[in-house]
């Protein structure tokens, strides 16, 4: 029994537990069972408090639940080492947070768990940043499709434990493709939102446009299930509002194709493997028998990356810059790098960042006048060997910086829409290969729709590799 209902959909979960079929003890037990299988092999999930839910699956009444739209009705969720949960450890990947054990939980996981989601465990991360999931904390997250393969990041414990099938929903933040890159590495869906769409924990900078909360799932209606779930404007974030979609998932059957979408294997500015090019450019068939027109028209993403390590730099170094005169010593040395970046920026280099971010902005309002998405690759490489901490460079051309291989995600971090990555196809090896489409500005619906009708489509295998 605890196997059928792990391999089932969270959609399809919510439905018995709203119906009374299953009891929601009985989910998180089946949660707990599928854990202590598959996650010694993987570490997705290195803290988990099954004992804990089954106490709040006592406080969930059922009937109420079924009066709120939103509800979850006490489905199990991951959730990331980077949002707070009342009463567990956040440890960011840190032995600094080791033991830091926070009293309430963040917005992010109190809007959740307010509409009937129960946490079970924490996902692995790596240590504050980055594209491959280890810290000295917890240790490696490894790809389950190769347990020699990396996880990606930051959302590495979050998207394994959803393709091992431990849980069904799990949380994601996303900077610079740290919700897309993992999702691709592990034939799951996540979606960056647009900034605001899901309310953000204290421990960001309110104003800051550039790191986003978001769901991962096994398919797109579960992210519209998560998403109904998590958006929605919180006093404590200022630039969080309330979505004009009333439900994500109802939306997902309303919505007329679009008339045209641009295809790029690079956004003109990065390299890319010659597999990943190959492998994603299987979309295009789908999107002939939809009847979609493509086209290859896109904006100019020149500066991008180096707008993106500007402004990134500058965040860090809000967020971590009393955290690195007091305790430098117990900080990766990359994280170090990348915090200085923001004391060590001139005023000409904020400037011209700002100004490029601005004009892309205003690029992408041009191009949604002739389309209506933009597809391309979830990343720049297929997920590489666990023991390399980044790549140094991609069909022969050097990466500047240990980030740069995820540049063809933070490049769509700078556009301020929403970006979805959705499963699209296996290199020949059988590793996950992903897409990236990008939307209108607050358009979160229409893009869930679209990325459904091409899921439905391309009909990947969904069971997991574990």
């Amino acid at each position: 029994m605890a196997e059928d209902l792990t391999e089932k959909f969270a959609y399809e979960i919510v439905a018995m537990l709203k119906s009374g079929e299953i009891s929601i003890k009985e989910v998180i037990e089946a949660s707990r069972e599928r854990h202590e299988d598959v996650d010694r092999y993987v570490n997705a999930l290195p803290l988990t408090f099954y004992d804990k839910a089954l106490n709040r699956a006592d406080e969930i009444d059922l009937k109420k639940e079924r009066k709120n739209k939103k509800s979850l009705f006490g489905l199990p969720i991951a959730v990331k080492d980077y949002n707070d949960v009342e009463g567990i450890a956040t440890t960011y990947g840190s032995r600094i947070f080791e033991k830091n054990i926070p009293v309430v939980s963040d917005a992010t996981v109190q809007r959740l768990k307010d509409n009937g989601a129960i946490p079970v465990a924490k996902s692995n991360v790596p240590e504050w940043a980055g594209g491959h999931t280890f810290n000295p904390v917890y240790g490696v997250t490894r790809n389950p499709f190769n347990l020699e393969k990396v996880a990606g990041g930051s959302s590495g414990g979050s998207s394994v434990a959803l393709a091992t099938n431990q849980v069904w929903l799990a949380t994601g933040n996303d900077l610079g493709g740290s919700l897309r890159t993992p999702a691709g590495f592990n034939n799951i869906v996540g979606l960056r939102p647009s900034v605001g769409v899901v309310p953000r924990g204290a421990r960001y900078h309110s104003f800051d446009a550039l790191w986003v909360e978001g769901p991962l799932g096994k398919c797109v209606t579960d992210i519209a299930l998560m998403l109904d779930a998590g958006a929605g404007f919180c006093e404590s974030d200022p630039l969080s509002f309330q979505h004009s979609c009333r439900s994500f998932v109802d939306s997902l059957d309303q919505f007329e194709l679009p008339a045209k979408v641009a295809f790029t294997e690079d956004l003109g500015i990065v390299p890319v493997e010659r597999e990943v090019r190959s492998t994603v450019r299987n979309v295009l068939p789908y999107l002939k028998n939809l009847g979609v027109e493509v086209g290859d028209e896109i904006p100019d993403f020149t500066g991008a990356p180096e707008a993106f390590h500007t402004l990134r730099g500058l965040l860090l170094a809000y967020m971590m810059g009393d955290l690195l005169k007091s305790k430098r010593n117990d900080i990766q040395l990359d994280i170090i790098k990348n915090i200085e970046v923001g004391f060590e920026v001139n005023n000409e280099q904020i400037i011209s960042a700002e100004n490029m971010r601005q004009n892309l902005y205003r690029r992408m309002t041009g191009f949604f006048k002739d389309f209506d998405f933009l597809i391309c690759p979830a990343s720049s490489v297929l997920p590489f060997d666990i023991k390399t901490p980044f790549v140094t460079e991609i069909d022969g051309i050097q990466c500047k910086t240990y980030i740069d291989w995820f540049a063809i995600t933070f490049a769509l971090t700078l556009t301020s829409c929403p970006v979805i990555s959705l499963p699209i196809g296996f290199s020949s090896d059988g590793l996950p290969v992903g897409i990236q489409i990008l939307g209108k500005p607050r358009e979160e619906d229409r893009l869930l729709a679209f990325a459904k009708l091409i899921e439905g489509k391309v009909g990947l295998q969904r069971n997991s590799p574990i």
